[in-house]
């Protein structure tokens, strides 16, 4: 990446950041040499002995599990393929990239936006970009793998920096999974996993935890993650980035919209206004076959799990539309070739998809991460601090536990039993300690290599920049964290000095 002449301390900082991360080998690489030091790492540890409780099954211990014993090799050559095409992000990406690529090689992609910035005020494109990743996290996983490519379209569409809105997009896809306006996949999760940790502490407090206990504060932060956001778009990252200069392949104008291209985009509106509406009775209605079960049948339930399918469907058809209208589709042959080329394209994610799905296969099996959450726990419990600083020293185990285990789901099962007690010993409600880990974990998802869709984001930022490497990504998301943790904090202890319930019937403290 160019770099700005005579930057400032912090841009200086960023560039060592940049030069040492780009110094590793490709990410592809990098996964591989992981995971061989995981298998070698749990030998050695393993020869020690080491063992913790199982926080979730107390009486229960968990020991390192050396990966080069006859059993560990065993599980090498025989999980290898099953780590490839389990790996998390695999299916999602490739089966969602089939729609987009139909909405983008149609060219509907590329009318909706200039429509866009031809309508929009341009100084509040980034704030939009930033707001609409934040409350992407209600469809799960499935921002990061649209919004990132689309937002770098949009950026490079209005002649700005693409990195910058991949970048932008990014880190609210990031900051999303704790905040929204509304409920998400993660609230029921997350909650289920404090509930029942707090019953082991007090059963009857635990009977009345809602799993909105962390909404009031959600949606503030809607707000104030959208503004930090834009700031470090346009004041940090973007100026850093410098100008873009794009290839003839890459380069596109902004032409106002022909009058079948605007004929195209309604009629493609009005099949994504369909598809909606079947979608809706899948599970709106009570007897729809995809709803739920129990007080949360819509977050909880087999569509929200499905996402990724249903946006495959959101994407095809309106794409399918336009393009027929356009032209662009003329049979089916068409369609055919262009999910081929928008695969062709995924190349270098497939390879990636392959060696980092052995390495986090490798670490969970080896029960490192548990290892290093439960020792986290116990220096917390030893400390012995009170109030903010241990708030602070909450969240900052919290973040460096999440360079190692990417899954929020994962790594609150396995801190929950073990936080949720003693923050409840302390007088911190169970409310107030799961939302002070879901503001310290999405802080620093957008620099963590492990996070399941790093990968994918390098992948994408890649077609912009064929030198993009670890370090650089991480150089042009580090301003995200840093100002993320910072707001975000403040905003914490304003809340937790304040007193205010962080979500309905959910106080801050524990009596």
């Amino acid at each position: 990446m160019k770099q700005i002449k005579n930057p400032s301390m912090f841009g200086r900082f960023l560039n060592i950041v940049e030069f040492i991360g780009n110094k590793l080998p490709h990410p592809i690489t990098l996964f591989a040499i992981l995971a061989l030091i995981v298998i070698g790492l749990s030998s050695v540890l393993s020869a020690f002995n080491i063992t913790v409780e199982n926080p979730a099954e107390p009486g229960e211990t968990i020991t390192i599990v050396n990966l080069l014993s006859s059993e560990g090799i065993h599980y090498l050559f025989t999980s290898m393929v099953d780590n490839f095409i389990n790996f998390a992000p695999l299916g999602i990406v490739l089966a969602t990239m089939l729609g987009i690529g139909i909405a983008e090689r149609s060219g509907l992609i590329s009318a909706a936006l200039r429509g866009l910035v031809t309508s929009v005020p341009q100084k509040l494109i980034t704030a939009a970009l930033v707001f609409a990743g934040i409350l992407s996290s209600v469809a799960a996983d499935a921002g990061y793998i649209v919004l990132p490519p689309l937002g770098a379209l949009l950026f490079m569409a209005l002649g700005r920096h693409p990195i910058a809105g991949l970048a932008a997009a990014f880190a609210g896809v990031s900051g999303g999974f704790a905040a929204n306006l509304i409920l998400t996949s993660s609230d029921p999760m997350l909650g289920e996993l404090t509930r029942q940790a707090a019953a082991t502490f007090d059963p009857s407090y635990a009977e009345n935890i809602n799993i909105a206990m962390n909404l009031y504060f959600m949606i503030v932060s809607v707000f104030v993650i959208t503004l930090a956001g834009t700031f470090v778009t346009e004041k940090i990252v973007e100026p850093r980035l410098g100008k873009y200069k794009s290839n003839k392949e890459q380069k596109e104008k902004i032409e106002y919209l022909t009058t079948i291209e605007k004929k195209a985009l309604r009629w493609a509106g009005i099949s994504l206004v369909c598809t909606t509406i079947l979608a809706s009775l899948l599970i709106v209605p009570e007897w729809g076959p995809m709803r739920g079960d129990g007080p949360n049948p819509i977050v909880n339930s087999p569509f929200m799990n499905s996402l990724g399918v249903i946006l495959l469907f959101f994407f095809f058809i309106p794409g399918l539309v336009y393009g027929i209208i356009t032209k662009s589709i003329r049979n089916d042959k068409d369609v055919a070739n262009q999910m081929t080329d928008t695969m062709a394209s995924m190349g270098m994610f497939i390879v990636l998809a392959f060696t980092a799905g052995q390495f986090v296969a490798y670490f969970n099996e080896s029960n490192m991460g548990i290892v290093l959450g439960v020792y986290g726990a116990e220096f917390l419990q030893s400390v012995q601090l009170t109030g903010i600083p241990l708030i602070l020293l909450f969240m900052f185990i919290t973040m460096a536990i999440n360079i190692f285990i990417g899954s929020a789901s994962a790594k609150w099962a396995i801190m929950a039993p073990v936080f949720v007690p003693i923050m409840m010993q302390l007088g911190y409600s169970p409310e107030f300690t799961q939302l002070t880990y879901r503001v310290a974990d999405s802080t620093t998802n957008v620099i963590s290599p492990l996070m399941t869709y790093f990968a994918i984001i390098i992948a994408f930022a890649q077609k912009y920049d064929k030198n993009m490497g670890i370090g650089t990504l991480i150089s042009v998301m580090l301003p995200y964290a840093i100002i993320f943790t910072v707001v975000w904090t403040i905003m914490l202890i304003i809340w937790m000095l304040l007193g205010i319930d962080v979500g309905p019937a959910s106080p801050i403290y524990y009596n």
